[in-house]
């Protein structure tokens, strides 16, 4: 009886330990969905050493893995995983999905071949190459579709959601809202608690623009379970591309959205990779100054996490933010140390660093970084015009006109920085002093460039023919300039009357009707005085105009003698 009572309980014991684990993959599975990864890392290390013949449990931890961007454990899960249990075909098709993230397609393929070969007849198998195609950057739709839809004709009898919510994701992926959306509703008719569906319904509409609707289904989901995490982070990124498009509402929509991604941070574990996300979204709200706090103590458990170079870059970046110069440029300066990461280097890197150079005075080195910065990306090529920006404020010209030519070198075709070229040209213009023929040339190639973008800029033309002025022979001059200021008379006061009248171009109107004047005088007396009288017209006691009317009218007629 003893015996019989003792093998009993032994069995019961064992039967409860089974259900136990089974409980608890499905645990870690929901962990996983929830994005709580540190919290199913956990669970599934305690189920593969618990239970270290079941292969699910591996390939379930290599997932977590890849989710968390941590190749090298993942294919250690994998393969560990096809010893174990070398009949569970889920593993190869892990590291399957390893060979995709890294670029080898051939490898992949390798593996995926030998999951067939074990699980052909298991929908699982298809379902999860499927996902490996689509669940990467580099997506190949063509891989994926056969696999999925293989998988769909296996699972005739149980119909598993997954099925149907991975094929979903494919055309959502594609923006091809119509054939994704029935399949989200076929997965939820399944499994109505399925709110991942909702969600990504919820993306769906976002990705399509339609913010409100995205709201209210994704707030479908947070009625239902207040507690699912991920609905409030694909929530806290609708309202916060919302609050970009419509600037009336934008502060209050940030608001909920920094509020709910904040609620996102607080329903997962906390761990290293969800702070992260939390961290890189407040860059995205640009919310510098809860980042440089949250950032400050964001560290990976193993210092060799290649997503410490992600927060070395948020340190700099946020500490530059706040004006906080010099602890942004030792925070850059270890990043551009870590020579293990020299090929992440990005456009951006350079250009905080140089404008934190910028501030503390550091000109020459800020131009150096924003000119790298600005050659890997050419669309932030205003951060360097900024700089030239400067020099020209302080009137260090030839600076301005080294800056501004690497300006319009490195985005000559962007039209919004015409006045690059103006600034330019001015710059060569003042630094000739007047004698410098190459100078006053380059001066004139950026005023012709500038006049191409925009024509109907008038201070290019006055300045154009400024320049051709400095350009004539001083002692014998050839009036070269003549036809450039004519054309700058023309410009303000028959082309566009209305802007004679500002008090630039009265100044303009008339160096140009002295200049001209001045050079009739000795050819053409009667056409000096109507330009000189045009003058007066605007400035009455402008004293060149006087003077040269008198002079043109020449001397008094002397007075007869009085007989006594």
């Amino acid at each position: 009886m003893i015996k019989k009572n003792i093998a009993l309980a032994t069995g019961l014991l064992l039967m409860g330990s089974t259900a136990s684990f089974a409980q608890s993959l499905a645990d870690a599975k929901k962990a996983i969905d929830a994005e709580q990864f540190q919290k199913a890392t956990s669970m599934l290390k305690t189920l593969v050493a618990n239970q270290p013949k079941e292969g699910d449990n591996y390939f379930n931890l290599g997932k977590v893995y890849l989710l968390t961007e941590d190749i090298d454990s993942a294919r250690a899960a994998f393969t560990n995983g096809t010893t174990a249990a070398p009949k569970n075909a889920l593993n190869f098709v892990g590291l399957g999905q390893a060979d995709l993230i890294e670029n080898n397609a051939t490898n992949a393929k390798t593996n995926f071949d030998k999951a067939l070969q074990l699980g052909a007849k298991n929908y699982q198998t298809y379902l999860a190459i499927g996902r490996a195609y689509i669940d990467q950057k580099n997506v190949d739709y063509a891989q994926a579709l056969p696999n999925l839809q293989k998988s769909d004709e296996l699972d005739a009898k149980d119909k598993d959601p997954e099925t149907f919510l991975a094929l979903a994701d494919f055309y959502a992926q594609q923006r091809k809202n119509t054939e994704a959306y029935p399949m989200y509703l076929r997965a939820l008719d399944i499994n109505p608690n399925l709110y991942r569906a909702n969600v990504q319904i919820g993306k769906m509409y976002k990705d399509a623009f339609a913010f409100a609707e995205a709201e209210t289904e994704i707030k479908k989901v947070i009625e239902a379970d207040p507690n699912y995490g991920p609905a409030y982070r694909e929530l806290a990124e609708a309202q916060m591309q919302w609050s970009f498009a419509d600037p009336k509402n934008g502060a209050a929509k940030k608001a909920e959205a920094l509020a709910n991604m904040k609620k996102y941070l607080d329903l997962t574990d906390k761990s290293f990779d969800s702070r992260l996300r939390y961290a890189q979204f407040l860059v995205y709200a640009g919310d510098f100054a809860t980042l440089e706090s949250e950032v400050a103590t964001l560290n990976a458990p193993d210092p060799k996490n290649p997503k410490t170079f992600v927060v070395a870059r948020m340190r700099g970046y946020s500490a530059i933010e706040n004006k906080n110069y010099e602890q942004g440029i030792k925070f850059m300066n270890e990043l551009f140390g870590r020579t293990q990461d020299a090929s992440r280097i990005i456009g951006s890197d350079y250009l905080y660093l140089g404008k934190a150079q910028l501030a503390t005075g550091q000109d020459s080195l800020a131009v150096i970084n924003i000119t790298k910065g600005v050659e890997l990306d050419s669309t932030k090529v205003e951060e360097l015009a900024a700089v030239g920006l400067k020099y020209f404020t302080d009137k260090n010209f030839p600076k301005a006109a080294q800056v501004y030519n690497k300006v319009v070198k490195l985005n000559s075709k962007n039209p919004s920085l015409a006045m690059a070229y103006y600034y330019l040209g001015t710059s060569n213009y003042v630094s000739s002093k007047g004698q410098d023929m190459e100078l006053l040339k380059s001066a004139d190639s950026a005023f012709v460039k500038l006049l191409e973008l925009a024509p109907e800029y008038e201070a290019a033309q006055l300045y154009r023919a400024r320049t051709y002025r400095l350009m004539d022979d001083a002692k014998e001059p050839k009036g070269i300039a003549v036809p450039q200021f004519e054309k700058y008379i023309q410009m303000v006061t028959v082309d566009k009357p209305e802007k004679a009248a500002t008090p630039a171009n009265q100044k303009g109107l008339v160096e140009a009707y002295n200049y001209i004047g001045a050079l009739l005088s000795a050819t053409d007396k009667e056409k000096a005085k109507e330009y000189f009288n045009k003058t007066l017209a605007i400035d009455p006691q402008n004293a060149l105009a006087t003077d040269n009317l008198k002079f043109l009218a020449g001397p008094a007629p002397k007075k007869a003698p009085i007989k006594k």
